[in-house]
């Protein structure tokens, strides 16, 4: 039942992931020819949006790769949408480092003055500092929730204005840009020839500009715009006036990597002209022919039956906090893991719902084979030799998904099919104890399993005692006697070895109350979050359920 209810979800996710646009060859005329870094590979094939194909990842240093993240913009309440990047975002980080080795030092850039948080202080009388700080914070406290990894530092834009500075000036003294009488500053993309329009294949057409416009050309874009009226502004050699937002990016990410990264990354939508123009701003200011050697880009979150982002400006979008009202952040990433991080992905309570159902029932064959390893599982002689065979291949296929563009559909797939086999063993239960016994086997598959959910930030078990909280150590107690004394009773019931025929009869009815009782005790303890299983007429376990969760039986 697992394995069909999985690959039902899995099979509604892939179609999107394998999408025009995201499987396709290198573009003919695509910007200018990628040149391969130098360095050590990876043993990782990726996705490349400068290349429009699948590249080797070789990154300068595997003990320092550099990788730079395009953060949020801080003037409201993160939602789903965000999430879904951050989540794939960070799947991949960590399994380039579990998986593949790399140590990696990731820059997160955060915006925290912007034409919308100015306008949202304003709406909401205070300061844009204060507001950026509140939703910043936020932010954080949201990432968390969900099991993202801090990056190795974040660098906020007003702490960097100095730098940002001098890298306008540094672009202006190349012949790159140019300041107006008005007290701006703009990139001149002309001076950048046929350089430009590397991630999109050509260069799109200016947008229309107002009269009053002080641009030589109309694709031309700020680097620093003149202060209006009642707007937060610092001091600079063209006048009061703050940055603009594609230079912010550039220069913070140059501060820390230099004139060459290994990884860049953000969502679908900040190809262009975001990661367009850092590319032209970083490539003039370093003088180099490629600045960035890989830009990975996630596709958006789909409200179901509409064509249309996850976003704000639309206002279809789900908090975070009320997401994680009803579902947990394990719940989240098996759902973000269940297609290409490429792929646009649609979101809906129904698909949530079957992702649920499905780490409940991983949840629950590491749950059976555990027990099975402790002994309290009792089935038939398992095919030892078929399950390590599986074992071993299980392994060897996840790792070639995982090197594949990080496919995580094709890798869980592959893990789902091992608990097939592993839980048709399981579930040959036999009425007698005996015979021979493989619990190594169950305990290699159970150790591999939670290892490669840990790795992509998914726990299959909660664990039933906090370290160092005496009040929950003192609960795991109250809750194990509990258990046993209610074992004692049920076996107590079923057991009548003095009486045969009628007399036994009449016993069982007698006693009757006593499991009824037993079995209201466990439906109780199961609405605050406690699931007891009957292993046998000798055996009950128990375990802590998600809270989220615990209206289900793990499996069902």
């Amino acid at each position: 039942m697992l394995q069909t209810r999985a690959f039902g979800l899995l099979a509604r996710l892939l179609p999107a992931a394998l999408g025009p646009g995201l499987s396709r060859t290198a573009c003919e005329g695509r910007g200018r020819a990628w040149l391969q870094p130098e360095g050590r590979d990876t043993g990782v094939q990726v996705y490349n949006s400068l290349t429009g194909r699948k590249d080797p990842l070789i990154v300068a240093r595997a003990d320092a790769t550099s990788w730079y993240s395009c953060g949020p913009t801080v003037y409201d309440h993160a939602h789903l949408g965000h999430a879904c990047s951050y989540v794939r975002f960070d799947i991949i980080r960590r399994i380039l480092t579990k998986v593949f080795g790399c140590n990696i030092v990731m820059v997160m850039g955060v915006t925290d003055v912007d034409d919308k948080i100015i306008k949202r202080a304003h709406e909401m009388r205070v300061s844009p500092a204060s507001l950026a700080s509140l939703y910043e914070e936020d932010f954080k406290q949201d990432m968390a929730a969900l099991k993202v990894l801090p990056p190795t530092v974040y660098l906020r834009v007003t702490e960097n204005i100095p730098q940002i500075i001098s890298f306008i000036e540094g672009i202006i003294a190349r012949g790159y840009a140019y300041p107006t009488v008005k007290g701006n500053v703009y990139f001149d993309l002309q001076s950048r020839g046929g350089k430009y329009g590397r991630l999109l294949g050509v260069a799109p057409g200016p947008a229309a500009e107002p009269g009053d416009s002080d641009k030589r050309h109309a694709s031309d874009f700020a680097l620093w715009k003149a202060a209006k009226p009642q707007e937060v502004f610092w001091a600079s050699p063209w006048g009061n006036g703050r940055p603009g937002w594609h230079i912010e990016c550039s220069a913070m990410a140059s501060m820390v990597f230099g004139g060459q990264l290994d990884i860049h990354s953000g969502g679908v939508d900040l190809a262009f002209p975001h990661h367009e123009n850092e590319i032209a701003q970083c490539e003039v200011f370093h003088q180099c022919e490629q600045w960035g050697n890989y830009f990975l880009h996630s596709g958006h979150l789909h409200i179901k039956g509409k064509e249309e982002k996850m976003s704000k400006s639309l206002k279809n979008y789900i908090t975070i906090k009320d997401f994680l009202q009803t579902f947990s952040p394990e719940v989240f990433r098996l759902f973000c893991m269940c297609s290409s991080y490429r792929s646009a992905i649609d979101y809906c309570d129904s698909t949530m719902l079957e992702a649920r159902q499905l780490l409940l029932g991983l949840a629950s064959f590491v749950e059976d084979a555990r027990a099975y390893v402790k002994g309290q599982l009792i089935c038939d002689p398992v095919k030892e030799d078929m399950l390590w065979e599986r074992l071993t291949s299980t392994k060897e296929a996840v790792k070639a998904a995982l090197a594949d563009d990080f496919d995580t559909p094709r890798a869980i797939g592959t893990i789902l099919d091992l608990v097939h086999h592993g839980n048709r063993q399981l579930r040959a239960v036999t009425k007698e104890p005996g015979g021979p016994r493989s619990p190594a086997v169950f305990g290699a598959i159970v150790s591999y399993i939670e290892q490669f959910f840990e790795t992509v930030g998914i726990s299959l078990v909660k664990q039933q005692c906090i370290s160092g909280d005496s009040s929950v150590a003192t609960l795991h107690s109250v809750v194990d006697e509990l258990v046993r004394f209610r074992l004692k009773v049920r076996q107590y019931a079923l057991t009548t070895p003095e009486a045969t025929g009628d007399a036994r009869r009449q016993l069982l009815l007698e006693r009757r109350p006593l499991l009824e009782a037993c079995d209201a005790l466990r439906q109780d303890l199961a609405t605050h979050g406690i699931s007891i299983k009957d292993r046998s007429s000798t055996i009950s376990t128990w375990e802590l359920l998600d809270p989220r969760t615990k209206h289900q039986k793990p499996g069902s």
